[in-house]
Order: C-alpha cells, then sequence, then structure tokens
C-alpha cells in the first residue's frame, strides 16, 4: 500500500487539493504498477503563521506584500 505525504501551506481550494490527490495517485500507479485502490494520499495544511522561510513566516511575507491572510 504505497502513500503519499505532502505537507503545504494552507489555502489551496478543495478543487485543487482534489486535483493533487489524483495526480499523484496516477503517477504513483504509473511508476510502481500499484493498484489504485491500494493509493493513499495525505494532504497536510500548515498554517501559514507556522510556515517559515529565512526566519519569516508565511503569514508575515504575504503582509508585508499587502496580501489578504
Amino acid at each position: 500500500m504505497p502513500l503519499v505525504q505532502v505537507t503545504m501551506v494552507e489555502g489551496r481550494s478543495p478543487e485543487q487539493k482534489r486535483a493533487l490527490m489524483e495526480k499523484l495517485t496516477d503517477a504513483v500507479v504509473e511508476t510502481l504498477g500499484a493498484k489504485r485502490e491500494t493509493v493513499r494520499v495525505i494532504l497536510y495544511e500548515v498554517p501559514k503563521a507556522h510556515w517559515g522561510v529565512g526566519g519569516v513566516s508565511k503569514a508575515e511575507q504575504d503582509a508585508a506584500r499587502g496580501e489578504s491572510p
């Protein structure tokens, strides 16, 4: 049973997350020959305030650019 885990910053639409799960499943089926029904995909969404790059959170970076949270 292949398991794919993705950690990403929150904010994607349900449609984007669904498409990601589908494409990842397709990739595992095609590359490993796994049966589709055995592939598991887990998406972990991290709040922007908890995702730091270069010592600054994504929330702070977005605020500095004038983007909404």
